[in-house]
């Protein structure tokens, strides 16, 4: 923006100077104009006078003009024919690149043609032309600089607070700083508005999950209960148990719900920080998701024993889980492969993959990958944790098909690992 508005007003004030150069230099060709016509006016008439007492005399002394006397019986020849044909006055003739101002005057039958080669006014006048046309880019140059310097003071406030937006700049409190330029301060003081409601609203966001998730819990455990009591009764028939366990199963499932929810709510922080033994953790869920999907399907675990995580157990575990359980979910046999390249963990599946529109909603809420995918937060609540880990999730499909959910632990990750792959 400031190189726009340097370029707009050094453009502005080039014009204003040219057009001020161009109205200087046409009131100086036409003061020239009327320098000649009397420069030329006085010396014919001075030649004349002179003619009549000293005829020798009468012709002019300088190089750029020549006077020309013509009689009734002058012979053909002795005046050039253009010039021998004007009439009575002053004239402007061209002779190829040169200009020539022409005095025609009559006396006692003949005439006198004062011919004036005017190269030294128009030298004169390219010369102030250059002159103006220098300074006036000169100007515009300077004007540049300099409005471009002093534009950075108006738009160095902007610069500011778009890095403050964008989070560059570990600055907390009001947007609004003394000494702001008016236009400046009322786009900071629109930005603290606008950042007060944001928090507003996001405050009761908040507060509605957790009391939602709070009011939900005591229902759903008595329901839960009572379930488990009536699967747990002897002598029910076939269709009722399996009712019952369905009964459990969904008031688990809306109980993870209310749990992910609540977290996504709350701002989450590590709170107890460990070396974590990478493959111990992964092998402890998968054995525990192992009894809860009963699928033909195998764990290929390529993550080095010594391998170390400094983290939070409980937010380490919970994005382990939900890595493993996608997997779980879309894959039906063969093998999920979790392996370790450099500090970036992967989680490999067998399943039908992501669309490629989809890859860059992977980690929204309630984003699924088609039917029985789960509530759709288990890959929200992983970008979650890893932000507050400063972890960084990412996803892809893998060169032989299904997905690949990965985590970069960066400096979390303590014990020794592979090399990063090529």
């Amino acid at each position: 923006m400031r190189l726009r508005i340097a370029l707009w007003v050094a453009a502005l004030a080039l014009v204003i100077i040219l057009a001020q150069s161009v109205a200087l230099l046409l009131m100086f060709d036409e003061m020239e104009e009327e320098f000649i016509d009397n420069l030329l006016t006085t010396q014919v008439e001075h030649s004349i006078e002179l003619w009549h007492t000293s005829p020798e005399t009468a012709f002019p002394n300088t190089p750029s003009m020549t006077l020309y006397r013509l009689e009734p019986h002058s012979p053909p020849g002795s005046v050039p024919d253009n010039l021998a044909r004007l009439p009575i006055g002053n004239h402007e003739m061209f002779e190829g690149d040169k200009e020539f101002h022409v005095a025609v005057r009559e006396d006692g039958g003949a005439r006198f043609i004062l011919s004036y080669d005017v190269e030294e006014h128009e030298e004169r006048l390219d010369a102030v032309t250059a002159v103006i046309v220098t300074g006036a880019l000169i100007i515009g140059g300077v004007v540049l600089a300099m409005v471009y310097a002093l534009s950075g003071r108006f738009t160095r406030r902007l610069e500011w607070l778009a890095r403050r937006v964008r989070g560059e700049v570990p600055e907390a409190g009001s947007y609004a700083q003394a000494g702001m330029e008016r236009e400046v301060l009322a786009v900071a003081q629109a930005l603290d508005a606008l950042e007060a409601r944001q928090a507003e609203l996001l405050q009761r966001e908040r507060e509605f999950t957790a009391n939602l998730s709070h009011e939900l819990r005591t229902p759903l455990t008595a329901i839960r209960t009572d379930a488990e009591m009536l699967s747990a009764a002897g002598g029910l028939p076939e269709a009722a148990y399996r009712r019952s366990r369905r009964i459990v199963d969904s008031a688990d499932r809306i109980t993870r719900l209310a749990e992910s929810l609540l977290m996504l709510a709350r701002e989450t922080r590590p709170q107890l920080q460990d070396d974590l033994r990478l493959s111990l953790e992964i092998q402890s869920l998968w054995e525990s998701l192992g009894n809860q999907y009963a699928k033909p399907v195998q764990l290929a675990l390529e993550v080095p024993e010594p391998a170390l995580v400094r983290a939070d157990p409980a937010l380490l575990q919970l994005v382990l889980r939900n890595l493993l359980e996608n997997a779980l979910r879309h894959t039906e046999s063969g093998t999920i492969t979790c392996r370790l390249r450099g500090s970036v963990l992967e989680v490999a599946d067998q399943g039908p993959g992501f669309a490629p529109d989809d890859l860059p909603r992977v980690f929204d809420r309630f984003y699924r990958r088609g039917p029985g995918a789960g509530h759709g937060l288990g890959l929200a609540l992983v970008a979650h944790v890893c932000r507050a880990c400063g972890w960084v999730p990412a996803a892809a499909n893998g060169p032989d098909g299904g997905a690949v959910l990965s985590v970069d632990l960066g400096a979390s990750l303590q014990g020794p690992s592979p090399a990063a792959a090529a």
